[in-house]
């Protein structure tokens, strides 16, 4: 028997969101966890997708980071 995660009712894996839909979703799990009403194990499951989703979201930020350090450095070198 499988459980009904939101993780496995999202047709979407977290590592194909952009950063927006990443932090779209993230925004929206974030609230149904303070909005309160849901079962334990769809509170952890809510806190698993989250954590996936803030992750997914600082890939994201830290790679925008280093190709603005790379355009910052080679401006620096001509």
């Amino acid at each position: 028997m499988t459980e009904n995660t939101p993780s496995e009712s999202q047709p979407t894996q977290v590592d194909a969101l952009s950063y927006e839909q990443a932090r779209e979703e993230l925004v929206a799990v974030v609230s149904r966890l303070e909005a309160g009403g849901v079962s334990l194990e769809e509170s952890l499951a809510l806190w698993e997708r989250g954590e996936a989703l803030a992750d997914r979201c600082e890939s994201w930020l830290e790679g925008a980071k280093a190709r603005l350090s790379a355009a910052r450095d080679k401006a620096d070198g001509q």
